[in-house]
């Protein structure tokens, strides 16, 4: 069903609607429950699928081309997008401004997996966002298409030009193509600016370059957002992204030290794609049941009880509850401090019962 693919807010925002309409529609809900209840609640699925789908966005993922089809011709956007940056922002922003100029639905083409996992299979790439998280932060900006297109050996060796004439005008009908500064595509970066400015004369397709976006006179870009986390700048992170940096994960069973230390925390098992900041301790906001609560957040190996394995753990301010199994998301806020090996148990209740004040007093 359409509501099944709405955001949260975007639900809130139906529920409301739904209910204004029944009491003004029919006077009273006494009368919606009438003897024609059937009939009615086929007419209101059927009216409230037209109105959502003319008045909600409602992205749509493909990952083949040969899914997709369109009365429409496309504003469209290539890249990775990893992080979905301020300057990822400025092109979704411009996008969407043409494609209503133009009556032109919009569209992103990215790519997955990463191609530096095919070109360097052996480099240690983490990435700012897992899958879910890019849909779901492209989605907030209400982009028609986002075609998440598998980086394979047919697919990397299609020249700058095939590319364009194959995929972007044969297959998904182009009319209008923003690209990035630096933006690059094709078998050897044969494809850029200057090849997409010729084939748009012949091919009858608008092409439009982005300035870069700076940020105290530095370019924004992926790699410096993760420059910025493994060195524990969180604050120059998410002033990058535009929000803040997060990670979710399945919370699992530990050693359980923290529980006899008045401390027990929640370890939280993340996607091995996914970046984590340097080691060390953090200021988080911890989502967990859907309610927002203030976290310390440790990753590194607990190098005071000799522990040797990564882990990634929170311990959540005014709560108690059993969550084992469950999902939790903690979006990083502020750094604390590096990760310290402790002369003893005592040593480090003492920086946890220090770290727990800053935390608490720090404003959200």
């Amino acid at each position: 069903m359409i509501l099944d693919k709405l955001t949260i807010g975007k639900k809130k925002i139906f529920i409301i609607l739904f209910i204004n309409f029944s009491i003004w529609r029919f006077g009273s809900i006494t009368m919606f429950f009438s003897e024609n209840i059937d009939t009615l609640v086929n007419w209101y699925i059927a009216t409230l699928s037209l109105y959502l789908q003319s008045n909600f966005s409602v992205l749509k993922v493909f990952k083949n081309f040969k899914d997709y089809s369109s009365q429409k011709p496309l504003a469209l956007s290539l890249g990775m997008f990893d992080g979905v940056h301020l300057g990822h922002k400025s092109i979704i922003d411009e996008l969407i401004k043409v494609g209503t100029e133009n009556n032109l639905e919009t569209a992103i083409l990215t790519f997955w997996p990463h191609p530096r996992f095919v070109f360097n299979p052996n480099e240690d790439l983490k990435l700012l966002n897992t899958i879910d998280e890019k849909k779901e932060l492209i989605e907030k900006y209400n982009i028609d298409h986002l075609f998440l297109k598998e980086f394979d050996d047919e697919f990397r060796n299609l020249t700058g030009e095939e590319f364009v004439r194959q995929i972007l005008i044969d297959k998904l009908n182009v009319k209008y193509l923003i690209i990035g500064y630096d933006h690059s595509f094709g078998k050897n970066k044969s494809g850029n600016f200057e090849l997409l400015q010729k084939l748009s004369k012949e091919l009858d397709f608008d092409v439009e370059q982005m300035e870069a976006i700076n940020i105290h006179e530095n370019n924004i870009s992926s790699t410096k957002v993760r420059n910025a986390l493994l060195t524990g700048n969180i604050k120059a992170a998410n002033e990058m992204l535009g929000y803040s940096y997060s990670v979710s994960g399945t919370v699992v069973h530990g050693k359980k030290i923290g529980r006899t230390i008045g401390y027990p925390t929640a370890n939280i098992d993340t996607e091995s794609i996914k970046l984590l900041p340097k080691k060390g301790a953090y200021i988080v906001e911890t989502e967990v049941q859907g309610q927002q609560y203030k976290g310390m957040l440790s990753i590194g190996t607990n190098p005071t009880v000799n522990g040797e394995k990564l882990t990634v753990e929170v311990y959540i301010l005014d709560f108690e509850g059993d969550i084992y199994d469950e999902n939790i998301t903690v979006r990083f806020r502020d750094f604390l401090h590096d990760e310290i090996k402790f002369e003893g148990l005592e040593k480090l209740i003492e920086r946890l019962d220090e770290d727990k004040r800053l935390t608490r007093e720090f404003q959200f």
